[in-house]
This record gives C-alpha cells, sequence and structure tokens, in this order.
C-alpha cells in the first residue's frame, strides 16, 4: 500500500475536472554540468593517480581522504600546480635544483595535512627548501594558496606516494632532511604493517638523506612513539642526537600547531625524534 494521498473518485454523474500537465523536472536540472567520464578534476592541476598501474599494489601506509574543495584551493591547484606542483609518477629522476630553481638543501616532508605549519616553517627557513608531500587534495590547494599569498618560494607539493617519490625519483643523499610528523597511527594491532616508520622504510631514507642529514618524526600516539624509537634506535645509518637516546625536546623550527594545542590542553603527550644520518663505509643504496 502507499502512503501517498490519493485523489478523490469524482462524484457520480459528474466527469473529472481535467488536470493541468506539469512536466516532470528533468533530472539534472539545477546540477552543475557533470564532468565527462575520464575528465580530470582539475585539468591543470594534480593528477588523481599519477603512478597508475606502473608500480605493484604493495600495502599502503595512508589512506586517502575526500573532502570538499574549495573555490579558492581550486583556483590554486588550477593556476599554481604547473609551476610549484609535482605528480609523483615514478617516471624519472627529478632534478631537485630545477624543480625549487636555485641549489639550495631540500628536506622532504611526508603528511603536511593543510599545510600551515608547512609555510610556518618555509617563511621562518627560506634558505632550506620543503618538497611537501600529500595526497588531500584541499590540503595541496591550501598549502599553495598559502605559499602565494606569503610569497614563500621554497615551498613544492608533491602530490602522490612518498614510497615511489623516494625510491624512483630521488637521487642518493639528495635531501638535507625528512620530517614525518603525527602520521597516521593505525592504532588496530592487525594494521602495524601499515606504519610507515619501518625498517624497510628507513632503508630508503637512508640511502637519500645526505650523512649528517636529519629525520625528524612526531606522534601525539604514545605506542607509536615507542615503535618509532625502536625502530630509528636499532637502525645502523641512523643515530639519536639526544644524549643517551629518548625523545627529543620539541625543537623550535616545528611549529605548535592548533591541533598539537588542543591534544595538549587535554593530557595528550608528543613526542618528537630527531635522529641523524651517519655515514657507514661500503654501504650500497636502497633500490627500494
Amino acid at each position: 500500500m502507499s502512503d501517498s494521498p490519493r485523489a478523490p473518485e469524482p462524484a457520480a454523474g459528474h466527469p473529472a475536472s481535467p488536470r493541468p500537465h506539469h512536466p516532470a523536472p528533468h533530472p539534472d536540472e539545477g546540477r552543475r554540468p557533470a564532468r565527462p567520464k575520464g575528465e580530470p578534476r582539475f585539468p591543470d592541476g594534480p593528477k588523481a593517480d599519477p603512478a597508475g598501474s606502473h608500480f605493484e599494489r604493495r600495502i599502503r601506509s595512508f589512506q586517502p581522504r575526500r573532502s570538499r574543495v574549495t573555490s579558492g584551493q581550486a583556483d590554486a591547484l588550477q593556476r599554481l600546480w604547473p609551476a610549484w606542483g609535482l605528480d609523483i609518477d615514478g617516471r624519472g629522476v627529478v632534478d631537485l635544483a630545477e624543480l625549487f630553481g636555485n641549489a639550495r638543501p631540500v628536506v622532504l616532508e611526508i603528511g603536511f595535512g593543510m599545510g600551515e605549519a608547512t609555510a610556518r616553517m618555509a617563511a621562518a627557513d627560506p634558505g632550506t627548501n620543503i618538497l611537501a608531500v600529500d595526497v588531500h587534495t584541499p590540503g595541496q590547494g591550501h598549502l599553495l594558496h598559502l605559499a602565494e599569498r606569503d610569497g614563500l618560494t621554497n615551498v613544492r607539493v608533491g602530490n602522490g606516494d612518498a614510497i615511489i617519490l623516494l625510491r624512483e625519483m630521488l637521487a642518493p643523499d639528495s635531501l638535507e632532511g625528512l620530517r614525518v610528523y603525527f602520521p597516521d597511527p593505525w592504532p588496530k594491532k592487525r594494521h602495524h604493517k601499515r606504519r610507515l616508520i619501518q625498517p624497510e622504510f628507513l632503508d630508503l631514507v637512508a640511502a637519500r638523506v645526505r650523512p649528517g642529514g636529519t629525520v625528524h618524526c612526531a606522534t601525539d600516539w604514545e605506542p607509536y612513539a615507542e615503535q618509532m624509537l625502536d625502530v630509528l634506535s636499532a637502525h645502523p645509518d641512523f643515530e639519536n642526537t639526544v644524549p643517551g637516546g629518548g625523545f627529543a625536546p620539541r625543537p623550535g623550527f616545528r611549529p605548535l600547531t592548533r591541533f598539537e594545542g588542543q591534544g595538549l590542553e587535554k593530557g595528550h603527550v608528543v613526542n618528537d625524534l630527531l635522529f641523524r644520518r651517519v655515514p657507514r663505509p661500503g654501504r650500497r643504496p636502497a633500490s627500494g
């Protein structure tokens, strides 16, 4: 039985009054025109899957996050990506001096969220270039917007899998350092294999960060912090910058974000780890 109201039956001997005809609205009326299938969301911006099927589908340490892109972020992606963006397609080694337009040292940041902390670090240290990588499209657009607004010429935004970037697209000893702030902790035990900071990942990092360069991690998930400390301390290519070992005080160059401040007010513990890449004679660069 339908819950829709039924029209009354006409009285006997009286024909029903004709009803006015109102054509049903077209399903697409009032909507934005849909993009043709296969057409990119931002024709001049980041690709949806830059590496495509060219590389094996390994266990991913990240989850793409889908959220709305604002008009300002979309505008920044369209205008600025051709000059300041890098799609991680794995098809060739990147000339970092050409990418940034200078030969200043380059720090790789993996996972920058909305980019506020990245922009502040870039503004505070214009002599260091930051290659910031994420898969979050709104964050990519926002960081590009901040870089343009603040006149930051030392920021480039990478789109895609940072593992492919490290393994396929960066030359040995080409980085000054690596920053991994508040990565996904993958708290369930069965997901721990997805955590980024693992021995195999550090093998790859050690082949790309120059001797004397630094690896700086921070997390508010204490079990993950302990694992990071164990894995970094056990790796022969890295040494703890903290005398006697342990966690480092938050360095002045890492800004305190609003999210982090809220966590600290609630009693969360944030741990920083600051390790130095040490030379190892006879070490062969990792191939991935």
